[in-house]
């Protein structure tokens, strides 16, 4: 997978060199890259990953839940821990740890702020989403075994504190829609859904302090799509944001298994490449043009928007917001429905407030902009081993 020479050289680094057809998205290549070097889609003298070994085989390990009914104590905090650790974080950083009560009553939620994304989410609110995301799944989780979590954040410690007591064990949809949820960066069918099925995700998705607007009707939804365009290339003309997105990409399995986290390019449907491959992709062919085209044919193929709006924007709310948010991903996944984040216009600090107004927000904080549908399945994202997040 080294070679340089040859037909495939790549000495001269200019890309009108290369037969490269790439469109990145956002956050990873887009899911049309049809080869590599012309005729080709894998590099000549570059073997397959071996099965047990590869990325495939991992990935079915980490999505592949076993009965737990029969565990108690620290095995089965541990068990709630990787329910936990199944839930969707920014870039896929991952950025949680967990402690276990020695007594089993309790597991506390904290930020990994090694693994904060300064430059996209310089207040951490991608963070303690997150947070709530994995907070979500834990209680899920525990309810599935007989456990009633309460969670209560802990502004001191900036965590969340799961307090878990004995009751009827209930294995909700939700519950076991969590080993099939994805956040599903395809295009989608462009059919609507229905008025039940909205009603569920409505449903899923609020709360007392969180609010849910479910976008579905085509002119709003291209005002969406016409902020997340300003967001998307106010974000590709900034050289930090684009190298803090490039470190979490993974270019081939073998980098994916090896860190366990970041963005694998498959999963948005590219093929496996070198690392150094990709690095020459990615620094020629990001551009804004080819990132807005994708952008604006994915949202023409959703079926809607939902943005969440927490009551106020603090990180309390920020935790609910995630709570909310996995609620519906789940309740999306037991009917079917496709989703994946769409964050340009809450992300940018200066383009918010002009959104918020466009959606009748007035001064509260849009704190996620996801969009939804029924679409195809892609390969899985990877997650780092339970004893690598617990303290």
């Amino acid at each position: 997978c080294r070679r340089r020479g040859g037909t495939n050289s790549f000495r001269d680094r200019r890309p009108t060199t290369l037969n490269l057809q790439i469109m990145m998205t956002r956050r990873q290549f887009s899911t049309s890259m049809p080869s590599l070097v012309t005729g080709s889609v894998a590099l000549p003298g570059c073997s397959q990953e071996p099965a047990a070994d590869g990325y495939e085989a991992t990935a079915e390990r980490t999505w592949q839940l076993g009965s737990v009914s029969e565990l108690s104590g620290a095995a089965l905090g541990q068990a709630l821990v990787r329910y936990a650790t199944l839930a969707p974080s920014s870039h896929n950083t991952q950025c949680w740890k967990f402690a276990l009560d020695g007594s089993g009553r309790s597991i506390t939620v904290l930020p990994d702020l090694t693994r904060r994304c300064p430059v996209v989410d310089p207040d951490d609110h991608h963070v303690f989403v997150s947070l709530g995301c994995a907070t979500e799944n834990l209680v899920q989780a525990a309810l599935a075994h007989g456990l009633k979590g309460e969670a209560l954040f802990d502004p001191a410690g900036d965590a969340v504190r799961v307090t878990l007591e004995a009751t009827q064990a209930q294995a909700t949809p939700l519950f076991k829609a969590i080993p099939l949820r994805q956040c599903t960066r395809g295009d989608y069918d462009g059919k609507p859904l229905s008025g039940e099925e909205l009603a569920l995700l409505q449903r899923a998705g609020s709360s007392d302090t969180v609010r849910l607007l479910l976008l579905t009707d085509r002119p709003a939804m291209e005002q969406t799509l016409d902020f997340m365009i300003q967001g998307n290339t106010a974000q590709l003309a900034d050289a930090a944001f684009v190298r803090e997105l490039k470190a979490w990409i993974r270019f081939n399995g073998a980098d994916a298994v090896r860190t366990g986290d970041g963005l694998y390019s498959v999963t948005s449907g590219n093929p496996n490449i070198p690392s150094w491959i990709g690095d020459l992709a990615f620094r020629w062919l990001l551009t804004a043009k080819g990132e807005n085209d994708k952008v604006a044919r994915q949202m023409r193929s959703s079926a809607g928007v939902a943005v969440f709006v927490g009551q106020t924007a603090d990180r309390s709310h920020w935790i609910e917001v995630g709570r909310c948010y996995e609620r519906f991903a789940l309740q999306a996944t037991a009917l079917g429905i496709r989703n994946a984040f769409l964050n340009q216009p809450v992300e940018l600090a200066a383009l918010r407030p002009t959104f918020a107004a466009a959606l009748g927000l007035g001064a509260q904080r849009p704190d996620l902009v996801v969009r939804f549908g029924r679409g195809p399945a892609m390969p899985r994202s990877l997650r780092r081993p339970v004893e690598a997040v617990l303290v």
